[in-house]
């Protein structure tokens, strides 16, 4: 499979806020052993490939949260999917490749993809 390599500068910096439908330590709807170590929602009237709202992995937030507002940070585009998923960070910080592919596994394990990361602080 040929991997293409998207722009997403429009994306990459862009502050969003939406609703956190997953919170932290909450349970996959239809996969009970899917356990979310990380805040996942989506971002509010953007929608993706799917049709649906633009979904987000919110890090900074150290415990569940209903809402967010935060800078994206990372794209994770899925080579075998038709919508990608926005890394989020709340509180300013910015997480490292490694932590986010760590947290993110649980559930992108599953696909195909490659990380885009913003190259600004």
């Amino acid at each position: 499979m040929e991997i293409g390599h998207p722009d997403y500068s429009s994306i990459l910096g862009r502050q969003v806020a939406g609703t956190i439908d997953r919170p932290l330590g909450s349970v996959h709807p239809l996969h009970p052993d899917l356990i979310y170590p990380v805040n996942y929602g989506y971002v509010d009237g953007v929608f993706a490939g799917d049709g649906e709202e633009q979904d987000v992995y919110v890090f900074g937030a150290p415990e569940p949260i209903r809402t967010f507002c935060g800078k994206v940070v990372a794209v994770l585009h899925r080579l075998n999917d038709r919508e990608d998923k926005w890394i989020v960070s709340v509180d300013g910080s910015r997480p490292d490749r490694e932590e986010i592919l760590r947290t993110i596994a649980f559930q992108e394990q599953y696909f195909m993809g490659e990380l885009y990361e913003s190259t600004d602080s």
